[in-house]
């Protein structure tokens, strides 16, 4: 059975708790109704400040069919599509310039939006080998326990990336991008009508989960072949 995604809604109240917070002079972000704690520095501070989320893409920009992927780090469905029918995918159609592949993030919790700091605080080259990395041991660090150890889980992941420390802390004290991944997700979510992960958006049409068989047969029809 597919996660279903519930409404994330933008809350007034300031985050504050156990050590864990984000204070700033805009609306802290909330996922599922609870507000969002940040595991980096404890004087962490957010703004009202924009931010710009860079799009992590895959394959030749100009492919001829572009596939986009929402899915969750916390989400074990994705696990299981990044450790089997992706890696079929890349070779067969992104490795070979037939398919452009973005990857864009959902939150259903807090740790989701961790592991999304940390996947982007090494930018667009180690973007991709660290998203392999988390949900490779999903299931290890998940359930580490406490929220400090699931919060350490991801660092060690990070440093394992060749991330250093003060980067890391940086990465997940940051409110501006925390808030502004939220939104960023939100305003996708609702274009494209994603309400299970991994969904797929294949040259503008909406997939739910499928198998590699089921991509072969969509791909390589926009392809013609």
């Amino acid at each position: 059975m597919k996660q279903r995604l519930m409404t994330i809604a933008l809350a007034a109240a300031l985050v504050a708790g156990a050590g864990w917070w984000m204070t700033g002079s805009g609306p802290a972000p909330t996922i599922n109704g609870q507000p969002i704690a940040l595991p980096g520095a404890a004087n962490a501070q957010g703004s009202s400040a924009e931010v710009v989320i860079e799009e992590m893409v895959l394959g030749a920009e100009d492919a001829p069919v572009e596939i986009i992927e929402y899915a969750s780090y916390t989400c074990p469905h994705c696990a299981n599509f990044h450790k089997g029918v992706f890696k079929d995918l890349k070779a067969d159609y992104i490795d070979t310039g037939k398919v452009k592949f973005t990857y864009r993030e959902v939150y259903f919790d807090r740790y989701g939006l961790w592991g999304s700091l940390v996947a982007r605080c090494g930018g667009q080259d180690r973007f991709f080998g660290i998203t392999e990395m988390i949900y490779d041991t999903q299931s290890a660090w998940t359930r580490a326990g406490s929220e400090a150890a699931i919060a350490d889980e991801l660092r060690k992941i990070g440093r394992i990336a060749g991330l250093e420390n003060d980067q890391l802390e940086a990465c997940l004290s940051n409110g501006d991008k925390a808030r502004g991944l939220i939104e960023w997700y939100q305003a996708n979510a609702e274009e494209h009508g994603i309400n299970s992960t991994p969904s797929f958006v294949i040259d503008g049409t909406t997939y739910s989960n499928m198998s590699y068989g089921e991509f072969q047969e969509i791909i390589d029809e926009k392809l013609g072949s």
